[in-house]
């Protein structure tokens, strides 16, 4: 059975405004690590100071996947600067994140009313809006499967929401 809604990245500018509206420590946290990372919202919930590796700055993942659905899969994910900022922030003064992925959810509503966006966001649009970006980036989807913990190349496909306008673009680039 396929699934009745369809998946809606956020614009670049709609995903600006939503940065912009952040005002504590804790939403810019979740709002933009997950606009950068394209984390899911229980692998963002439960990072622990140990999953980071600073020098390098990336995030050692342990997630969906692995055998028999347990979280036994490792994938690394690079780190934005801000990204970067926020998290020594907080692991600076705690051991995690320190927020259930429900608590995650529900920061959402009102930070997306804030950004005057009136469509649904969720953590996981979040998510689809980074491998949106991602791929207009010219990411790889071998690399983007990689950075989002697909099993799969099919469902990183899912991703490629292209317009018709991105799709004529790119063309032109490359042709």
């Amino acid at each position: 059975m396929t699934r009745q809604y369809k998946r809606e990245p956020l614009t670049q500018e709609e995903a600006n405004r939503l940065a912009n509206v952040c005002q504590t420590h804790e939403e810019k946290l979740v709002v933009w690590t997950l606009l950068d990372t394209g984390l899911r919202v229980a692998e963002f919930a439960n990072l622990q100071k140990d999953n980071i590796d600073w020098q390098a700055k990336r995030l050692m993942i342990y997630g969906k996947g692995g055998s028999y659905g347990t979280s036994s899969r490792r994938r690394v994910v690079p780190l934005s600067n801000r990204a970067f900022l926020l998290l020594e922030k907080q692991f600076a003064l705690y051991e995690s994140i320190g927020m259930t992925p429900r608590t995650i959810q529900r920061m959402m509503k009102p930070l997306a009313n804030r950004a005057q966006i009136s469509r649904p966001v969720t953590p996981h649009v979040l998510r689809h809006s980074f491998a949106c970006a991602a791929v207009q980036k010219g990411i790889s989807l071998a690399a983007l499967q990689k950075l989002l913990g697909h099993d799969h190349l099919t469902t990183t496909e899912i991703y490629l929401n292209l317009s018709p306008e991105e799709v004529i673009r790119e063309f032109r680039e490359k042709w």
